[in-house]
């Protein structure tokens, strides 16, 4: 198949010639056929008014020649859905909509069809062109990652812990120069953890006694530094000052060159190039002698009667300077070795408080032990007194209600003694008689309440125990 032409040309179609049918191009003067927007990731079309006599083969024999097809999906309608391997062979069949296919000669209207091809929304296609997005946004994401961690600066060394090993090797690196500046910073940090300690306070006092070290070598070189400042200074001084000197032999070189017995001599141009030159190494030699009277006169302010009377000894200064050094570093090892032995005692002290506090625990774990056995005694005891105590209050519940029913008895009593007494005195009863309330008191009870029906009114009995009582009570008296 021909490419497509470009919009602004006019399309000219061709004839396509295939084994089984042939196709013809649309009419020119006609609009291209409508399509609709294109899928992402499109590699599906749709392919309508096909003839219907056409077959799979015929099908793919005509759109084989836009690229590898994968599938054909054809419909018992006159359409089917063609899929392609890669997305710009869709182009390519897109170009074949508006063909008019006919199957070999024949002029039957199954046999003949207008082609629309068309872009068809397959889920296939967007699942890879999504897969294919992510590898790409994968990929993106891996390379800046890669470009941030060229440019990102290297991360600090790990601190180490505090320990008597890393103090010892802290301290060595304390006293070397070269590694003053990583030691200083492990030291600072240790001391903002709160490594420093009762026991580790002497091995951080000879680190600091390791870093204080280093001020005499500081001293020394600040002195040398502004003696080697002084040298430029003088060097520059001097140097400036031969610069003005030859600046003054230039300038008197051309106010010679302007006298009267010279200057006539030289052309215009000449004297107008003299009088530039002139002119501009006066400027310069004043601006630099100028600049020389500045310097004098900041050293002279800065300078004092003392400094002048100093500068010719400056050796001895020196000197003097070292001894002082030297007898300040001695009251430093004084007074470190001085802190030293007190630490040392305090820990002596430490120890033997320490093994006093070791004895007494030893003796107060065994008063501990009496006293809880004494404090389980003593439980003991309590529960015991608690259960004679329930015991006791037992038994005056029990001789109470004993108490209680005595005096009922006693009270029963006096009412048969009055009931007998009443009885012997109105009657002068038989032996029968007595024999019949002898053996049964209730038959009593009943004569006496039918003879006096007022008394027995008054006597009668409430319970069936106090009968029981009664009776029993009788047949004792009467026998």
């Amino acid at each position: 198949l021909p490419p497509p032409a470009p919009p602004e040309m006019p399309v000219m179609k061709e004839i396509i010639h295939c084994k089984a049918c042939t196709l013809f191009p649309p009419n020119p003067n006609l609009p291209p056929p409508a399509t609709r927007d294109r899928p992402p990731g499109c590699k599906t079309v749709f392919v309508g008014g096909l003839p219907e006599n056409a077959a799979e083969e015929i099908i793919r024999e005509v759109f084989e020649q836009c690229g590898d097809i994968t599938a054909i999906r054809k419909s018992k309608k006159n359409f089917c859905h063609i899929r392609f391997a890669e997305e710009f062979m869709v182009d390519k069949a897109i170009y074949l909509s508006g063909y008019r296919m006919r199957l070999g000669s024949s002029t039957d209207k199954k046999d003949t069809g207008r082609l629309h091809v068309d872009f068809a929304q397959a889920r296939d296609d967007f699942y890879e062109w999504e897969c294919k997005q992510r590898t790409l946004a994968r990929e993106e994401r891996h390379r800046r990652k890669i470009e941030e961690e060229k440019f990102r600066p290297p991360s600090p060394a790990p601190i180490v812990h505090y320990s008597e090993h890393e103090a010892s090797l802290m301290a060595e690196k304390l006293k070397d120069e070269t590694k003053f500046d990583e030691a200083i910073v492990v030291l600072l940090t240790w001391f903002e953890r709160g490594e420093v300690t009762r026991r580790s306070a002497n091995n951080f006092y000879s680190m600091i006694q390791s870093a204080n070290s280093h001020t005499r070598r500081l001293m020394g070189e600040k002195v040398s530094h502004e003696e080697a400042m002084e040298q430029a200074k003088e060097q520059f001084k001097s140097a400036l000052s031969g610069i003005l000197s030859e600046f003054e032999q230039i300038v008197a070189v051309f106010k010679a060159a302007s006298k009267q017995k010279a200057w006539d001599h030289f052309s215009k141009a000449q004297r107008k190039n003299i009088d530039i030159w002139r002119k501009q190494a006066e400027e310069i030699r004043n601006a630099h002698s100028e600049e020389l009277m500045g310097i004098r006169r900041e050293e002279e302010m800065e300078m004092s009667d003392e400094d002048y009377e100093e500068s010719p000894n400056k050796k001895g200064k020196v000197d003097e300077f070292a001894l002082a050094a030297q007898a300040h570093a001695l009251k430093e090892e004084n007074d470190s070795l001085r802190w030293q032995l007190d630490a040392y005692r305090n820990e002596v002290e430490l120890l033997k408080q320490e093994q006093g506090k070791l004895y007494r625990t030893e003796e107060d774990h065994t008063k501990d032990q009496q006293l809880r056995f004494l404090q389980q005694a003593m439980q003991g005891m309590q529960q015991q007194l608690l259960s004679l105590q329930e015991e006791c209050r037992k038994k005056e519940l029990e001789l109470e209600r004993v108490k209680d029913e005595k005096s009922q008895v006693q009270s029963l009593l006096t009412v048969l003694k009055e009931k007998l007494n009443y009885r012997n005195n109105e009657t002068n009863g038989t032996d029968t008689h007595r024999n019949d309330t002898n053996g049964f008191s209730l038959s009593v009870g009943a004569q006496d309440t039918h003879t006096n029906e007022g008394r027995a009114s008054i006597i009668s009995l409430k319970t069936e125990k106090e009968a029981l009582l009664v009776g029993i009570i009788a047949t004792f008296l009467h026998v």
